[in-house]
């Protein structure tokens, strides 16, 4: 699975394996299977502000 980085400002990485904690995401959790309301856990922009890494 690849992981995304956040070019909005924060460089945080969805990393797959681990999902995202903090908004509910569950390990195994693909980039592409986020809602597209889900947002960036550090500075809050939406999935579209996030390229491969």
């Amino acid at each position: 699975m690849t992981k995304y980085v956040c070019i909005g400002g924060c460089g945080y990485i969805y990393d797959p394996l681990k999902g995202d904690e903090r908004r509910g995401t569950a390990r195994g959790t693909s980039f592409e299977s986020l809602p597209d309301t889900w947002r960036c856990p550090v500075c809050d922009v939406t999935k579209s502000e996030f390229a491969p890494w």
